[in-house]
C-alpha cells in the first residue's frame, strides 16, 4: 500500500467516523438551533484619527464566533453609513429564522439627548444635529436582532473618548452630549446589550493588539457550557484588573432561570475512553511514513507539544538540511557552468577568478550542507531509536503495572472472600446460640482506581508538587532521581507521611496536591535569612556585623593587651643593655698645649707622663698628653 493509499484511507475513516458523531449529534436540540452574527470594525475615520484596535478586535471576535460553531459569521470592517445600514437589513433577514442572533460592534459610539449612536467611518457630524442623518441609533440595531427566538445579544466596544463630541458645533445649548453611552433597557425578553465600559464612562484601547475587553470575551464566551452572564461576569474581573480598576464593564437586560450557554457543553463521555497516545502515535507513524515537510508541519500543529512533537521537529530539521544541501548543489552546478561559460568565452582573468571563488565558495557550501544533512539525519535515527526504546519500555511498564494491579485486585477479592467466608461461619455460629441476634453486613472490597498516568508524566507532577510545597529545588525532568527521592524523604519528615521514597506513587502525588502550601521549611545559608519563599541577604548598617547567630551586632574595638611574650622581649632588652660597654663621654678635664687650653674631645682622655717619641713632657698641661681611642 503506498502512501498517498494510506492517508487516504485514514482520512476516509475519519471522515466516517465524523459523519456518524455528527448524525448522533445532531438529534439533539441544543445543537440543531440555528445561530448566527454580524461582527463590524471601524478604524479608519475620515474627520477624526485612525483607531488602532477596533478592526483587529472585529476579527478576533469573528474568528471567536467561528470556532465556537455559529452557523454564518459576518464580519465587516471599515463601514460608511449605507453600507453600516445595509449590513444591518441583511442580517434581519437572516434572523428570521435563527434562535440566537448577536451583534459586535467595535468604533466609535456618541450619547445624544440619551440614545446612542453608532458611528460610520464617513461621519463628519459638524453640528449636534448631524448626528441623526450620518450615525445609526441603536434602536435600528435592535430592530435586527429582533427576530431572534432564544437569544438577542449586542455587544458594544464603543465606549471610547469620542473626539466628536469635543468638536461639533451646539445648535441648542440645551441638548446633552454625554460622556461614554448611556444606559440601556432592553423590552424584549432574553435580550442583553453589553458595554465595554459602564455608562458614562469610557474605554482604553491598551497599549496590545486587542482592547482589553475584546481580549477577554475572546477567552471566556466560547467556553463550553459557561452561562453567558457568568461569563460576562469573568469578563468584567479581567477587565477591570487589566485596567486597574479605571474600566468596568456593565450588562444590561435579563435572561431566564436556565444557563445560556454560548457554546454547549461537551457531552460526557462514558464507557472505556480511548487512550490518546495511541492515536498520537498512529498519526507520528503515518506522518513517517509519508515523509515530507507538509506531513510533519500538519502533524506539529495538532500537536505542538510533548516527546513525539520533539521527534517531528527533529525530522524537519532533516528535511531542512536535505533541502539545503539541495539548494547548495544546484548554486554549486551554476556557479560551475558560469566558471565554464566564462573561460569558454574567453573573459578577462579577474572575472575567471571571480567566478572560480564563487564556483569554490559554492562547493564549499555544498559540503558543509552535506556534513549538515548527515548529522541531522544521525541525530533523526537517533531520536527515532530512542522513541522506540521509550515506547517499549513505557510498554513495559505498563503491562508490570497492570500484572501488579491485576494481582492486587485478585488478593484483595481473595482476601474479601475470605472474610466473607469467615463472617458468615461466624454468623451462622452465633444464629444457632442466639437467634435474635442480626445478621452482619459484608462489605465487598472495590479495587482502587486506577491512574492514566505514565510513568514519566507521574514523575514530572510529583517533581512539579514537591518544588511547589518547597522540597525539592533541582529542576524537573520527569526522571525518578536521587534528588527527587531525598524530596519525597524530606516531605514524609515534615508532612507525617510513609511513602516509599524510591518509586513515584499516585498515593504520593494525592498526598503532595493535599497540602495547600508550603511543607519544607526554607534554609538559607550564613549571611542570609528567610523572606517569603526565597533567602535574601543580611544587610547591616555601619558598625555593624552578621554575628555568629546569623543576626546584626556591634563591631566590637580591640584594646591593647600586655602579654607574657612583650614582658620577655623587654627583659632581654634591658640586660643586653647593661652587658654592652658604656659608649665614651666627655670627661670635663681640660687639655692646654702652647696653642691654647681646651675641653678634652669625646673619646679621649688625659695621660701623666712623657710623650711616646719625645724627651720632654707638656708642661703646659701639667706634664699629661691626650690619648684617644
Amino acid at each position: 500500500m503506498t502512501k498517498h493509499n494510506i492517508r487516504t484511507s485514514t482520512i476516509g475513516l475519519s471522515a466516517l467516523i465524523f459523519v456518524i458523531l455528527a448524525s448522533c449529534l445532531g438529534c439533539s436540540p441544543a445543537l440543531a438551533d440555528k445561530r448566527v452574527a454580524l461582527v463590524i470594525g471601524n478604524s479608519a475615520y475620515k474627520s477624526a484619527p485612525k483607531l488602532a484596535n477596533p478592526v483587529s478586535d472585529a476579527a478576533l471576535i469573528g474568528g471567536m464566533l467561528k470556532k465556537a460553531g455559529f452557523d454564518t459569521v459576518d464580519v465587516r470592517q471599515d463601514l460608511n453609513a449605507p453600507e453600516m445600514r445595509k449590513a444591518l437589513r441583511e442580517f434581519g433577514a437572516r434572523t428570521r429564522d435563527a434562535d440566537v442572533a448577536i451583534i459586535y460592534y467595535a468604533g466609535h459610539g456618541l450619547e445624544v439627548d440619551g440614545t446612542n449612536y453608532l458611528i460610520p467611518i464617513d461621519a463628519a457630524l459638524d453640528t449636534d444635529t448631524d448626528v441623526y442623518d450620518e450615525a445609526l441609533p441603536i434602536d435600528r440595531v435592535l430592530v435586527s436582532i429582533e427576530p431572534a427566538k432564544q437569544l438577542r445579544l449586542v455587544i458594544l466596544d464603543a465606549c471610547r473618548d469620542n473626539p466628536f463630541a469635543k468638536s461639533m458645533k451646539r445648535t441648542v445649548a440645551s441638548r446633552a452630549i454625554g460622556r461614554g453611552l448611556a444606559k440601556v433597557e432592553p423590552t424584549s425578553p432574553n435580550t442583553m446589550i453589553a458595554f465595554a465600559a459602564k455608562a458614562g464612562s469610557t474605554a482604553s484601547d491598551g497599549d496590545a493588539k486587542n482592547s482589553p475587553f475584546a481580549t477577554a470575551l475572546a477567552d471566556h464566551l466560547p467556553k463550553p457550557g459557561l452561562d453567558l452572564r457568568k461569563a460576562f461576569g469573568f469578563v468584567r474581573d479581567d477587565v477591570l484588573r487589566s485596567t486597574a480598576n479605571k474600566q468596568e464593564p456593565f450588562v444590561y437586560g435579563s435572561l431566564g432561570g436556565d444557563d445560556v450557554p454560548l457554546v454547549p457543553a461537551k457531552p460526557v463521555a462514558t464507557g472505556p475512553q480511548a487512550n490518546p497516545q495511541s492515536e498520537l502515535r498512529r498519526d507520528y507513524e503515518l506522518a513517517l511514513q509519508l515523509g515530507t515537510r507538509d506531513g510533519w508541519e500538519a502533524f506539529l500543529a495538532q500537536y505542538p507539544d510533548g516527546f513525539y512533537a520533539n521527534l517531528a521537529k527533529g525530522q524537519l530539521n532533516k528535511i531542512g538540511a536535505e533541502e539545503t544541501r539541495a539548494s547548495a548543489e544546484q548554486k554549486a552546478k551554476a556557479a560551475e557552468q558560469e566558471k565554464t561559460k566564462l573561460i569558454a568565452e574567453r573573459a578577462q582573468k579577474a572575472e575567471q577568478d571571480k567566478a572560480a571563488a564563487a564556483a569554490k565558495a559554492a562547493e564549499e557550501a555544498r559540503i558543509a550542507a552535506e556534513k549538515q544533512k548527515q548529522i541531522e539525519q544521525a541525530r533523526a535515527e537517533a531520536a527515532e531509536q530512542q522513541r522506540k526504546v521509550a515506547e517499549a519500555a513505557a510498554a513495559k511498564a505498563q503491562a508490570e503495572k497492570q500484572a501488579a494491579e491485576k494481582a492486587r485486585v485478585e488478593l484483595a477479592a481473595r482476601q474479601a472472600a475470605e472474610k466473607a467466608s469467615a463472617e458468615q461461619t461466624a454468623k451462622q455460629t452465633a444464629d444457632r446460640q442466639m437467634p435474635e441476634v442480626g445478621s452482619q453486613k459484608v462489605a465487598a472490597l472495590a479495587p482502587a482506581p486506577t491512574s492514566n498516568l505514565s510513568a514519566a508524566d507521574l514523575a514530572k507532577s510529583m517533581q512539579n508538587e514537591l518544588r511547589r510545597v518547597g522540597c525539592l529545588a533541582s529542576a524537573v525532568d520527569g526522571e525518578w532521581n536521587s534528588a527527587a527521592q531525598r524530596s519525597l524523604t524530606l516531605f514524609n519528615k515534615y508532612a507525617g507521611t510513609q511513602f516509599d521514597a524510591k518509586l513515584a506513587s499516585v498515593d504520593a502525588l494525592d498526598a503532595l496536591k493535599a497540602k495547600p502550601g508550603r511543607v519544607c521549611p526554607l534554609v538559607c545559608n550564613f549571611g542570609f535569612k528567610a523572606d517569603g519563599d526565597q533567602c535574601a541577604k543580611i544587610t547591616c548598617r555601619a558598625g555593624y556585623h552578621v554575628g555568629d547567630d546569623n543576626e546584626c551586632e556591634k563591631i566590637q574595638e580591640k584594646k591593647p593587651v600586655a602579654t607574657r611574650e612583650d614582658s620577655r622581649r623587654r627583659d632581654a632588652e634591658r640586660k643586653a643593655t647593661e652587658s654592652s660597654p658604656s659608649k665614651p663621654e666627655a670627661s670635663g678635664q681640660i687639655f692646654c698645649s702652647s696653642a691654647g687650653c681646651r675641653p678634652v674631645q669625646k673619646g679621649c682622655r688625659l695621660v701623666n707622663g712623657l710623650i711616646p717619641g719625645r724627651a720632654a713632657s707638656n708642661a703646659a698641661a701639667g706634664g699629661s698628653y691626650e690619648v684617644c681611642n
